[in-house]
């Protein structure tokens, strides 16, 4: 498979961006408090690299996938009809570690920020807001099937018109601009500063996911 096949289009940006981030977690780890505490007689160290571990997976899962199906078949080939349901079943396992994750880290190293507990517990509380409408949006008027990528197995998606209501009346990309604060809550809420770095982290890596690889399937799918 040559690296001029369109499956590995912008992952060489995705890449050196991957390693910047990965770096910059680095750097952050040196925090003070950043290590403290542990949680099920597991440290806060194993709990936030674990979490920037499935992060990667998961979104170097959904790229291979996507782009094996979008321009080889592969996925269809091999499984027939029930290649989305197994890569959604992946996709699943991946996507619901990281709240797991970052939970518990977020309890791990709790009260690591040293602002008032009731303030962030607020701030907490608040982020989750955005994040329920957009579920809410997601559920009501995009649906989760077109969500996870079916247009990249179902020709028959890719002639449904752009969404323009719920969440999706003041943006475009609603999933990354608001879904992602669902990670921030926890952090937030219980202070934590690894947990804060974890969210950061994760936030910044889904827009490297939306330019190196949605961004381009979109242009492939529906035209510039």
């Amino acid at each position: 498979m040559s690296h001029s096949s369109p499956i590995f289009e912008r992952q060489a940006v995705h890449a050196v961006l991957l390693a910047v981030l990965l770096a910059a977690a680095m750097v952050a780890s040196r925090l003070p408090g950043f290590y403290q505490g542990g949680w099920l007689g597991i440290t806060t160290g194993a709990w936030f690299w674990s979490l920037v571990a499935v992060t990667v997976i998961h979104q170097v899962y959904v790229w291979l996938c996507w782009r094996l199906q979008l321009h080889r078949a592969t996925l269809t080939r091999l499984f027939g009809r029930a290649a989305f349901a197994l890569y959604t079943a992946g996709f699943a396992v991946l996507i619901l570690s990281r709240p797991i994750l970052i939970v518990a880290l977020s309890i791990a190293n709790r009260d690591t920020v040293g602002l008032p507990a009731g303030v962030m517990v607020s701030a907490g509380v608040l982020l989750l807001l955005p994040a329920a409408y957009l579920f809410y949006s997601v559920a009501r008027y995009f649906g989760f099937r077109r969500a996870l990528g079916i247009d990249h197995f179902d020709p028959a998606y890719r002639t449904l018109p752009l969404v323009r209501r719920g969440i999706f009346r003041w943006t475009d990309n609603g999933m990354y601009t608001y879904g992602f604060l669902l990670l921030w809550a926890p952090a937030v809420g219980l202070s934590s500063i690894a947990g804060l770095t974890a969210a950061t982290f994760s936030h910044l890596y889904i827009w490297v996911h939306y330019y190196c690889t949605e961004r381009p399937d979109m242009r492939r799918i529906y035209g510039p």
